[in-house]
């Protein structure tokens, strides 16, 4: 069975970084491309970064130049490291690991991110 385990996320300034990560423990983390997406209340659940297990990245145009996604296949981990954090990055943001092998995909049960002042 694949679990993911989101941490990291909390309060923060404008201005301010957090470091999200997600653990997956059931399988290994190789095999899966792994996203980071987030919601926002009202709002539709969007993506913002996505690392595949070539390590190929692609990021949500409003996040590109402030957050940056990373694998560790051998501590089955992905980071998101956010920077220069705006108001506009609440919402609770969500792992999701896809499957190369079974075509699955699996989601994490999110983590809060607020920033505010």
């Amino acid at each position: 069975q694949v679990q993911l385990v989101e941490s990291g996320g909390g309060l923060v300034q404008p201005g301010g970084s957090l470091r999200l990560s997600c653990a997956l423990s059931g399988f290994a983390l190789s095999i899966f491309h792994m996203s980071w997406y987030r919601q926002a209340p009202g709002k539709e659940r969007e993506l913002v970064a996505s690392i595949s297990i070539a390590d190929n990245t692609n990021y949500a145009g409003s996040v590109k130049g402030r957050f940056t996604i990373s694998r560790d296949n051998d501590k089955n981990t992905v980071d998101l490291q956010m920077n220069s954090l705006k108001g506009e990055d609440t919402a609770v943001y969500y792992c999701k690991a896809d499957s190369t092998i079974t075509r699955r995909n699996y989601w994490g049960q999110g983590t809060q991110v607020t920033v505010s002042s």
